[in-house]
């Protein structure tokens, strides 16, 4: 099993897209990339944390790719907004790639790349790629939180 963090916006939609993926065993939304030791919520929504809403992935390498992964998060929303989804604003939105390993940060890189010489997005991309830090799980409420109102969307 192998971890990828993403960080693309509110997480809720992110959550359900990475959920649908074979190979992926698990998935959790919480709080990445800040200075403050665990924080809520209403922290990470002020700003001033500097924490990213993310969702981190366990997955099986053998069934799913790095690879693929990073295209679903290359769809499943706008990479080139500078802290922003949508209506959504702040740097708690940010388009952030948090990577676990050296192996991984190539990968993203050259992703990144290859999807900025791509068609996908007109606008320079302006995703973050950075090491994974600690990881704080959002509160129980946040986990899951469309599958439990029965909401199936999905980004692409």
């Amino acid at each position: 099993m192998e971890k990828a963090t993403f960080a693309a916006g509110c997480f809720w939609g992110v959550q359900l897209d990475f959920d649908k993926i074979e190979g992926v065993i698990s998935t959790t939304v919480g709080y990445i990339g800040g200075h403050t030791e665990n924080p809520s919520y209403e922290e990470v929504c002020t700003g001033k944390t500097n924490h990213a809403e993310a969702v981190e992935v366990a997955f099986d390498p053998t069934i799913v790719s790095y690879d693929y992964l990073l295209d679903i998060f290359w769809q499943c929303h706008n990479p080139t907004t500078l802290n922003r989804q949508g209506p959504d604003c702040g740097s708690q939105y940010r388009s952030a790639i948090f990577y676990h390993s050296d192996e991984q940060n190539k990968i993203a890189e050259k992703s990144k790349s290859d999807c900025n010489k791509s068609d996908l997005w007109s606008d320079p991309i302006v995703t973050e790629i950075t090491p994974a830090h600690k990881f704080w799980p959002a509160e129980d409420y946040h986990q899951k939180y469309l599958e439990k109102r029965n909401i199936t969307i999905s980004c692409h």
